[in-house]
């Protein structure tokens, strides 16, 4: 007899069990985060941009999109949103995750001048348009956004200038457009980019690291001739500095488990 009832307990605890326990829903697209856990950074407007596209997701503040996509990693909520390529990025690192294809935004980046320099403006123009003619564009998307691991080795670039140095400002917590390796220097989509600009002005180059809010000031400022760091193209920002061409097409994605 206790050996039955033995079993009938045992029985309805698996039943029990088994219907508290769901199965890892594989999210492949934003409308499946309807109504499901967003984690984004403290501090940042990425709750305003998920809740524009996701009205009844459920926001979870993080102190960054790394904490925020390692509780993803570790099943604590479903989703995490910021700038694609820093998400890209992280999903490269962490082999357990991926960024969805759908964007929750849309953005540009692009290099900042001060408003006039249209000289300047037409040389950055020039190189961008020549790396994507050429193949070299696709070169360095491969180097610095690999799809698995870490970005490769900043290439030698030689600067034989001899009209004077081109200060360029960047802010080092952008990776991987801007970042400190592990030799301590300043590498990146944007300095590669940056030191083929020089070249084509036939200039030398200097990188001036500052954080990212300080950029456009300095520039303002005259304290450098350019910024580039993930800088998103904006009518508000376009009142105050000239942007190039777009450079790169990025935007608020969501990173999830495979």
């Amino acid at each position: 007899m206790l050996s039955v009832i033995g079993l009938f307990i045992g029985f309805m605890a698996l039943i029990i069990f088994s219907s508290g326990c769901s199965k890892h829903e594989k999210i492949v697209s934003l409308d499946q985060l309807a109504e499901k856990s967003v984690g984004v950074p403290s501090g940042s407007i990425g709750d305003q941009l998920v809740l524009s596209r996701l009205p009844k997701a459920n926001i979870k503040y993080f102190n960054s999109a790394l904490d925020a996509a390692l509780a993803v990693n570790a099943g604590r909520i479903d989703a995490a949103a910021y700038d694609e390529p820093i998400m890209r990025n992280i999903a490269a690192k962490n082999p357990g995750l991926t960024v969805l294809t759908e964007m929750i935004t849309v953005d540009e980046y692009g290099f900042a001048m001060r408003l006039g320099d249209s000289n300047l403006q037409a040389a950055v123009n020039k190189v961008i348009a020549e790396l994507k003619s050429s193949g070299r564009y696709d070169d360095m998307m491969a180097r610095w956004f690999p799809k698995a691991g870490e970005p490769k080795a900043m290439p030698r670039i030689s600067l034989n200038g001899t009209r004077g140095t081109l200060y360029f400002g960047t802010a080092s917590v952008t990776e991987p457009f801007s970042f400190v390796d592990r030799k301590q220097q300043v590498v990146g989509f944007d300095i590669e980019l940056a030191y083929y600009i020089a070249r084509e002005l036939g200039m030398q180059l200097e990188i001036v690291d500052m954080e990212f809010g300080g950029m456009i000031p300095a520039l303002i400022s005259e304290k450098v001739d350019i910024i580039g760091a993930c800088i998103t193209i904006t009518e508000e920002r376009a009142k105050k500095v000239l942007f190039s061409e777009p450079y790169y097409r990025g935007g608020i994605a969501a990173i999830v488990k495979k």
